[in-house]
């Protein structure tokens, strides 16, 4: 099973806070080196990386000499603002020893529920990537509120494995996995190798509590090996302790609890798309862009004949022959009137159309399901 790791060619890593600020005590800048070196490697192995970070808030803690969480949305929002600069300058620093640019990406979960917002997002970290640039992202909790409260940054982990169609979710924490049962409590607990994510069983052995410094606990990485799946990937709940853990993942090794998807990953998307998502608009399509699509081609402006509805950039819309029987659907790169206006033109004078161009394609063949 752990084929599932070696072979996968884009992971998404999240670091947790106590991992970050050695439980409170400020970040812990040996140890993001040591993580750095080896997602410098793994990277240059042909893998993309992106990295998800906590620690804003526990980080501002530190600076302003706070000892314990305090529960005011404003000091929280304070103690974030303080800590993200101290902890984008840490990781900025480190990759920048190996040559590597990052960038940083501060996200809410609104972000990711909403359809467009979420496609320019994913437009951006995939322009990153193409870039060679590590991308850092974090949970906006300068701005957020409810976040705060009961959000967590595992949840964040696997909404971005889903944004940038990752195949592999890795959550570095201080347990080493995920156990039958408390490790600190029962003697005879024992490691979970592997499981299948939706495995019911597992519910009662992921109990517990978050520390001090935590939004999540092991419920909540189980809540997003499970949110992963949905789109096919794979995920590792690992102790960020464990000497070259990332190293040892890549060769590998049997460290920490793998938890699988049931589908593959263009399957469950596929089903996700397919039966999720309303469909807001149609577009009528000539013979030769039938043709493409049933080959599993993208649908280009240049094979639309006419443009029916009121969509927005992002929403599901029908691909329909010019008899309406229905071929495809898919997300849409470009709202209804946009649409209108490129229909029948090459991609090439989108820009000039439009004047601007967010992608080359109408809807793009990952994001539409044949009918």
């Amino acid at each position: 099973m752990r084929d599932k790791v070696t072979t996968a060619r884009r992971w998404v890593i999240k670091i947790g806070s106590a991992l970050l600020t050695a439980d409170g005590r400020g970040l812990d800048r040996e140890s993001m080196t040591v993580w750095v070196r080896q997602m410098v490697a793994l990277r240059n192995s042909g893998v993309d990386v992106v990295l998800v970070s906590s620690g804003s808030i526990a980080a501002g803690m530190t600076r302003l000499g706070w000892k314990e969480r305090p529960t005011s949305i404003h000091q929280l929002q304070a103690a974030a603002a303080v800590g993200q600069m101290d902890l984008v300058h840490a990781w900025e620093g480190s990759f920048e020893e190996h040559g590597f640019t990052t960038a940083q990406v501060l996200l809410t979960h609104d972000d990711l529920s909403d359809r467009k917002r979420y496609l320019n997002a994913r437009s951006t970290l995939r322009s990153l990537l193409d870039l060679g640039v590590i991308p850092v992202i974090n949970e906006n909790d300068t701005v957020v509120t409810d976040e705060i409260r009961f959000g967590d940054n595992d949840t964040l982990g696997a909404l971005v494995t889903n944004l940038v169609e990752a195949d592999l979710l890795v959550i570095l924490t201080d347990k080493d996995g995920l156990y039958t049962a408390d490790p600190g409590r029962d003697p005879n607990a024992e490691l979970i190798a592997d499981a299948m994510a939706d495995d019911p069983r597992l519910d009662a052995m992921a109990g517990g509590s978050a520390g001090a410094l935590g939004r999540g606990g092991m419920q909540t990485k189980l809540r997003a090996a499970r949110l992963a799946a949905r789109s096919g990937a794979s995920t590792v709940i690992v102790g960020g302790r464990i000497e070259q853990v990332i190293n040892r993942l890549k060769a590998g090794e049997q460290v920490g609890t793998l938890l699988l998807p049931e589908k593959g990953m263009l399957a469950a998307r596929k089903q996700w798309l397919a039966g999720h998502l309303q469909t807001r608009g149609r577009l009528l399509i000539d013979d030769g862009a039938v043709r493409a699509l049933r080959s599993c081609s993208s649908l280009l402006p240049v094979g639309v004949k006419a443009v029916e509805g009121n969509f927005r950039r992002g929403e599901m819309v029908v691909c329909a022959a010019l008899d309406g029987t229905e071929i495809a659907r898919g997300l849409v790169n470009y709202g209804s009137q946009e649409a209108s206006k490129i229909l029948g033109q090459p991609s090439e004078s989108i820009a000039s159309i439009l004047g601007y161009v967010d992608e080359r394609e109408l809807v793009h063949r990952d994001n539409m399901v044949l009918v």
